[in-house]
């Protein structure tokens, strides 16, 4: 059993980003049903500053909300693997680890419902309103694809792979919208390169050109990883072939970008979605402005809505291991391109939080808090 009394917790400022605060908290008192989970590891990428980003549009503040001051004050959520340290469940033994959505902090205790042999879910009120996907946390021994020498890339990959591999799902279930041509921004970004390698794994996608839109400061990293047909940096979006019909996957949410890759290709811009918010500075929010835009209006990729799909067509059991089967084969080649970087205090995790929001980290570099 875990026998510290207070835990701290990293908190952000949701109208400031850049604010962020350590807060001190007691540990609870085990009530019937629930568990307590300490955090072994998490992982802090490009995404989690998308929740942040997002987190009033698709309830990522509300996984987590914060003790205090809740209307200024938020938990940016991250992938983690964690142990069960106290159990007051008859279902989930002490020494069991899992993995799901955490805060950024030693534990969290959670109320253990609709449990399987796989899973189990917080089924705590303050989680009913969100989408089931974000409160199930996988139970680590009963996944014939965890492989314990991978578990950091696990952790920076598996969240934003299944997003990746989905949309591109969707792309391959509207084949590709007649599109020949797919572009997709902040191809830096774990997702980004995700969705890269899904695409090349599908038979469809083979046949639709990628190109990775990056800062000029990052051609040489994108293209040195193979996972593009071709790489070119923001300022250079008018050489692209305009004439052939494009979709556009908009990782960085920037409206200059947005605004660029729109007016180039115009009528010949067949679909545009939204996923990512890696350019902070320059959010694509004015939704008039970006209706406006000649070609395909934007819209927002949820990835929950195509899980949904996919579970009825295909079944949620098999969705799982192709899923998981494809990001394993992921994993094996970003190794080769992404090292990962231990942090272990809350002053170097502040440090890489504030890199990621900024745009300044290093894209080969994957951060990994070991506790």
């Amino acid at each position: 059993m875990d026998t510290q009394q207070q835990q701290s917790v990293l908190e952000i400022n949701k109208l400031n980003l850049a604010k962020t605060r350590v807060v001190s908290e007691p540990k609870l008192t085990l009530q019937s049903g629930q568990i307590r989970l300490a955090v072994d590891k998490f992982a802090l990428t490009a995404n989690n500053i998308t929740y942040g980003v997002a987190g009033e549009l698709l309830g990522y503040w509300r996984f987590f909300p914060a003790s205090e001051e809740q209307e200024k004050w938020g938990r940016i959520p991250v992938m983690a693997f964690a142990t069960v340290v106290e159990s007051n469940n008859d279902e989930i033994v002490e020494g069991e680890r899992v993995f799901g959505f955490f805060p950024m902090t030693q534990s969290l205790v959670i109320q253990a419902g609709q449990i399987t042999p796989f899973g189990f879910s917080d089924t705590a009120q303050y989680r009913h309103q969100l989408s089931s996907v974000y409160a199930n946390y996988e139970r680590v021994a009963k996944n014939p694809f965890y492989n314990e020498s991978t578990e950091p890339y696990h952790l920076l990959v598996k969240g934003l792979y299944t997003t990746s591999w989905l949309i591109d799902d969707f792309m391959t279930d509207h084949n590709f919208f007649g599109a020949s041509q797919y572009v997709i921004s902040s191809a830096s970004s774990k997702t980004s390169m995700a969705l890269a390698f899904a695409s090349r794994q599908c038979a469809n996608g083979k046949a639709v050109k990628l190109v990775g839109l990056t800062s000029s400061s990052r051609v040489e990293f994108v293209t040195s990883t193979g996972l593009y047909d071709e790489v070119i940096s923001y300022d250079e979006i008018a050489k692209l072939d305009n004439r052939k019909a494009s979709i556009f996957v908009d990782m960085a949410g920037s409206q200059q970008v947005l605004a660029s890759v729109h007016n180039h290709f115009a009528e010949n811009l067949v679909y545009s979605c939204s996923v990512g918010a890696t350019h902070v500075g320059d959010l694509s929010t004015n939704t008039a402005n970006n209706v406006s835009l000649p070609g395909a209006k934007p819209e927002m990729f949820f990835a929950p809505a195509q899980i949904k799909i996919k579970s009825k067509t295909i079944g949620g059991a098999q969705l799982t291991v192709q899923i998981a089967q494809s990001m394993n084969l992921f994993i094996d080649e970003i190794k080769q391109h992404i090292k990962v970087q231990e942090i272990t205090n809350f002053e170097q995790l502040n440090e890489c939080y504030m890199s990621l929001l900024s745009g300044q980290a290093d894209a080969s570099i994957g951060f990994v808090y070991q506790y």
